[in-house]
């Protein structure tokens, strides 16, 4: 800092008690309560003005002498490139680079010059710069706005999606073509981003579309149970953006619309046939694209995540992410799941519950309160039944022996009529077996009731849908079976091979 101005007294006093008395510089400067380079400053202004003392009174200090300057310190200045890329890396502080930046040398700017002088710097950048990520620590995902169509011969022709993620702190970017935005294409895009990338981020920051957020809320929102799931698997945590505030991920934004500038807009007129041609060319331009040299800086996104993120990305799972889509469904009387049209056995005690279910290409798995209940095999084909023994009661267990095939064969002993009422029952409730008792006990009334009445009263109940065993045994025991009925057919020898008795190899045994 320049000296004060001193009076013309002062200044006299001075020179005085220096070039007349000899004192010292700190003599002098505790004598005249000024400091010691104000001393050596108007001492050295006085030798090159050629005074030595005494000196006469007419003569004008203060306009001979003027204001001292203090001597010029030269101050080397920083690499702000360096601070910077050094700043983003984990752990690294802005004090600890200004002590760095003072070692080895005699002089430099104080902490407080070194800190305002590089938010001057960092102001004068781009303004996605401002914001400053840790390496290693956030990933931006994303949907670009811009489509691409993509005319498939056999799937149609389809809008791609593209998805963009790019890393906080080295803006690397990671781009690729979907079929759509659902859950499974949203999932699977961070699974082969994590790869490209070669790991996983402390923290992933998406927008609220349904397939992350299920229900937005600035303080705690609802994260899709499937998204959680794959956050758990590659230990990440999801910070989803506020509603309608785009600084919450001006990078993937910035990526978004270079992306679309960059990539897109130069393959406008390509004509695609596949998804995966193009993902190839987009791959092709991404490559290009993270290389590419900054405009302001040194480096480029390739270099910048190579000396900064890629050291602090946690390494991938041994495991790749498999995709499960979650769904809640409400068990039905009969203690049995929908999925896809299959049904799925549970634990009969949770009947009328709500059961979370975990569904994957090969497993389904049922959930109730966080405990898992169930897990299945994951049906197709003609299979719809998966039933497993202990999650019937005991007297379904009991009939677990039981099969459609037996209960045809033994009606059709006795007689047509009884073979159709059965059938009929066979294939009207679900799961099967849940018909067996109903068929076991019509077929002990045959044992009560001869082979006349009996088939009599299957017929009646068969002409009035009365398909079950309460309404046999009703028929038999009020005698109806002897009365005919307004409109009723002449009796009739139905033929095991008949088009209305489908045979036993219709039904499929569930276990």
């Amino acid at each position: 800092m320049a000296a004060r101005r001193l009076s013309r007294m002062k200044l006299r006093e001075i020179l005085r008690l220096r070039l007349g008395k000899g004192l010292s510089q700190r003599q002098v400067a505790r004598c005249c309560e000024v400091s010691r380079s104000t001393v050596s400053a108007y001492e050295q202004l006085a030798k090159e003005a050629g005074l030595t003392w005494p000196i006469a009174e007419e003569v004008d200090l203060e306009q001979l002498l003027g204001r001292p300057r203090s001597p010029t310190k030269v101050v080397a200045e920083p690499d702000w490139e360096a601070v910077y890329r050094e700043k983003k890396r984990k752990g690294v502080t802005l004090k600890l680079l200004w002590e760095e930046y003072q070692t080895g040398q005699d002089s430099g700017y104080s902490y407080t010059q070194f800190t305002v002088r590089y938010k001057k710097w960092l102001g004068n950048q781009n303004l996605s710069m401002r914001q400053t990520h840790k390496a290693g620590e956030k990933l931006f995902v994303d949907y670009a706005g811009q489509t691409v169509t993509v005319e498939d011969p056999i799937q149609g022709c389809f809008q791609a999606q593209i998805f963009v993620a790019s890393l906080g702190a080295s803006h690397y970017t990671y781009v690729e073509a979907t079929r759509s935005q659902t859950q499974p294409d949203w999932l699977m895009s961070h699974v082969r981003a994590f790869e490209f990338f070669g790991g996983v981020p402390e923290m992933v920051v998406p927008d609220n579309l349904k397939s992350a957020v299920t229900k937005a809320c600035r303080y705690e929102p609802t994260l899709n149970r499937a998204y959680q799931e794959l956050a758990h698997h590659y230990d990440f945590f999801i910070n989803p953006a506020r509603v309608r505030k785009p600084k919450d991920k001006a990078v993937v934004e910035g990526a978004v619309l270079i992306v679309e500038r960059w990539i897109l807009a130069r393959i406008r007129d390509h004509r695609f046939t596949s998804l995966g041609q193009l993902n190839q060319t987009l791959a092709q331009l991404l490559k290009s694209y993270n290389a590419t040299s900054f405009q302001k800086r040194l480096g480029s996104r390739r270099s910048d995540f190579e000396q900064i993120d890629r050291p602090a990305l946690r390494p991938l799972p041994q495991t790749r992410y498999t995709y499960a889509e979650w769904k809640t469904a409400k068990a039905h009387l009969d203690y049995h799941v929908e999925v896809d049209r299959r049904f799925y056995s549970i634990p009969y005690t949770h009947h009328g519950h709500k059961i979370d279910l975990r569904i994957t290409q090969t497993l389904v798995e049922g959930f109730y309160k966080g405990t898992r209940i169930m897990v299945h095999l994951r049906l197709h084909g003609r299979q719809r039944y998966a039933t497993q023994e202990s999650h019937m009661p005991a007297h379904h267990q009991w009939m677990n022996g039981w099969n459609p095939e037996r209960f045809l064969q033994w009606s059709a002993e006795i007689g047509v009529h009884t073979h159709a009422l059965v059938e009929q029952i066979l294939m009207r409730r679900t799961p099967v077996q849940q018909s067996y008792r109903s068929c076991l006990g019509i077929l002990q009334l045959a044992k009560r009731y001869d082979a006349i009445r009996f088939e009599n009263a299957c017929r009646r109940a068969l002409a009035f849908q009365g398909m079950s065993y309460q309404s046999v045994k009703s028929i038999l025991v009020k005698g109806l079976d002897r009365i005919a009925w307004e409109g009723e057919p002449e009796m009739e020898i139905l033929q095991t091979n008949h088009a209305n008795v489908r045979g036993a190899d219709y039904y499929q045994e569930v276990g």
